[in-house]
């Protein structure tokens, strides 16, 4: 019983660690980051999403296509596939409240009974993307706004962002890299909607 009453101990402790509140220049940078990757999105720059995607995610991503440049090409070719279906994105804008994280927890240069450090941030940062799909015959516009989210990472203090898009990543893909995740951790819903 004393066991049991440890393991519960253990998880809130960490839960309640693991979500937090960040200074408010660490959310307005992330935040910013996160607008700037989506306007050179809009303006056509695909690859700038591979170039500042977290490394590990690119990695595990590469390995999903067979590697890094069949990733490279396929992203690279989003633009050119969109143009091709009657598909382009009109604006892309964060919307909500970002959900923060402390998370890495690396070991104390003291030793191994150190408590763990936590050395970056992660923030889950809502967003909504506005494509226009044109359709039929003759061509009818269509609008749509997609909600979705990006999870922006970077090492405390230094304000450098790197990215998973929020479409691709699943609770369980997160806690795989950052162990320190809360159990009962939701992600930002992912849905998409016509433009009234």
């Amino acid at each position: 019983m004393r066991w049991l009453f440890s393991i519960g101990l253990i998880v809130t402790v960490m839960t309640a660690r693991a979500q937090t509140v960040a200074p408010h220049e660490v959310t307005a940078s992330a935040v910013a980051a996160v607008e700037a990757l989506g306007k050179r999105v809009v303006l056509g720059d695909h690859k700038a999403a591979i170039d500042s995607m977290y490394p590990q995610w690119k990695k595990r991503m590469a390995k999903r296509y067979g590697e890094l440049e069949e990733l490279q090409k396929q992203l690279e070719g989003i633009g050119g596939e969109m143009a091709r279906n009657g598909v382009s994105i009109i604006s892309f804008k964060t919307a909500g409240v970002p959900r923060v994280y402390e998370v890495w927890p690396g070991k104390s240069p003291e030793g191994e009974e150190a408590e763990p450090v936590f050395d970056k941030w992660m923030l889950l940062i809502p967003t909504v993307t506005q494509f226009r799909i044109m359709q039929g015959d003759p061509p009818e516009a269509h609008v749509i706004n997609s909600h979705g989210f990006q999870v922006a990472i970077s090492d405390k203090g230094e304000n450098a962002w790197s990215f998973i898009n929020g479409s691709d990543v699943t609770v369980a893909d997160l806690r795989s890299l950052f162990a320190s995740l809360p159990a009962n951790m939701e992600l930002p819903a992912v849905k998409r909607e016509v433009a009234e």
